[in-house]
């Protein structure tokens, strides 16, 4: 049983010529681990992310351009509005002497209508903007997210055989075990 603790012991210590070994330094492994991992992301996940942008610029253009034509639309109804506040002005103008008031009114009515609705379409088409752009961001974060999970996956599978697995195990008991022997 001695022989069995001594080899566990041993694993920490191979020598890193010509042999496989584990790097127990913590400082020295996380920096290449971290660069493997984002250059496995950038590599696999810049394509899925360009297309991904890609497709919601054209969402959000899209929008864009049916919010232009919205905004045409209620542009047009201002021109019609005032046209009709000419229109209504003229007759305010032959009727001053018998409802002045009532056409102040109406007048009142018809730019704050307006307004209106202009004010609720350029709310709705920034609403619809915000929306579009919280919505990309997110799709794009779950993507990204589910690439590199996958692509970390993917990796750890094909490197890590049976094997390794054990012997990795068998060195973690044995620190352990040697940890446990210090407290003793």
């Amino acid at each position: 049983m001695k022989n069995g603790t001594d080899s566990f012991l041993s694993l920490g210590h191979w020598p890193s010529a010509g042999s496989f070994g584990f790097n127990t330094d913590i400082l020295a492994t996380n920096p290449i681990n971290l660069s493997v991992v984002l250059g496995v992301l950038i590599f696999f996940g810049k394509g899925v992310l360009n297309d991904l942008l890609d497709n919601r610029k054209q969402r959000i253009l899209s929008t864009i351009r049916n919010s232009e034509e919205l905004r045409r639309g209620a542009i047009e109804q201002l021109e019609k509005a005032r046209t009709r506040l000419r229109k209504v002005e003229i007759e305010a103008d032959e009727y001053r002497m018998n409802g002045y008031s009532e056409i102040e009114r109406e007048k009142e009515n018809l730019i704050n209508a307006t307004c209106d609705t202009l004010e609720r379409l350029e709310n709705y088409k920034n609403e619809t903007l915000h929306f579009e752009q919280q919505r990309a961001i997110n799709q794009v974060r779950q993507r990204v997210f589910q690439q590199a999970l996958q692509g970390a996956l993917g990796t750890l599978n094909s490197c890590l055989n049976s094997e390794l697995h054990f012997r990795t195990i068998r060195a973690n008991i044995g620190i352990l075990g040697a940890m446990e022997e210090i407290t003793d």
